[in-house]
């Protein structure tokens, strides 16, 4: 009960973040429809948009709309996107001192070498824990996953087994196997006999 309780959350806050993600989008294309109404004004520096107000109003919009992508796909890498665009706005817009500046610069190349070195490959946002005897093709159904399988009937076990006898995995609680985008970790033995075992989604 308690899972099935935490997968209703989780689709109810999706559907949050999408209504927001979506009340965004409609202010983004409102603000750039007024925008771009407004371009003939921009000879005149005395009048909006001048050359300022034009590169804030741009860079404000390209951070909405990476917010909107960092909403639904909830990965790292919108979010260095997100900080990207804040930090040369800041840059960029404000005109502040050199050590501002430069200090801009250092805190984006910090995101780069970040990136570069600290994402990993595989990087999980689920967890869930079934119980080995569970059916793949019934977890597929129900929370949306790709857990590949060779035959309707099988088990997370099954899988699981198979996978290791491939890779050569000593069987043990914590052991891990991957696919393409999921991974599968033993979380429980009993009595010598996998009973509880983990699904990972990954980011990609």
């Amino acid at each position: 009960m308690e899972k099935y309780a935490r997968l209703f959350l989780k689709y109810l806050t999706k559907i949050l973040e999408f209504v927001i993600a979506a009340l965004l989008a409609c202010a983004i294309i409102i603000m750039t429809v007024n925008l771009g109404l407004s371009m003939g004004e921009l000879t005149d520096s005395s009048t909006y948009p001048n050359y300022d107000d034009l590169l804030t109003a741009c860079f404000n919009l390209i951070i909405g709309v990476e917010l909107i992508r960092m909403l639904y796909l909830h990965t790292p890498t919108t979010v260095f996107e997100v900080l990207m665009f804040a930090i040369a706005r800041q840059i960029i817009i404000d005109h502040s001192s050199p050590l501002n500046s430069l200090l801009g610069v250092i805190a984006i190349a910090i995101l780069f070498a970040t990136r570069r070195f600290l994402f990993s490959s595989f990087d999980a946002t689920d967890k869930t824990i079934f119980r080995a005897s569970q059916k793949v093709s019934q977890i597929n159904r129900l929370f949306h996953m790709d857990i590949p399988c060779a035959d309707k009937d099988d088990t997370l076990l099954d899988v699981l087994l198979h996978k290791m006898h491939e890779e050569q995995t000593e069987i043990g609680t914590g052991a891990c196997v991957y696919f393409s985008d999921i991974g599968l970790r033993i979380a429980k033995i009993k009595d010598g006999k996998i009973t509880r075992i983990e699904v990972i989604r990954s980011i990609h």
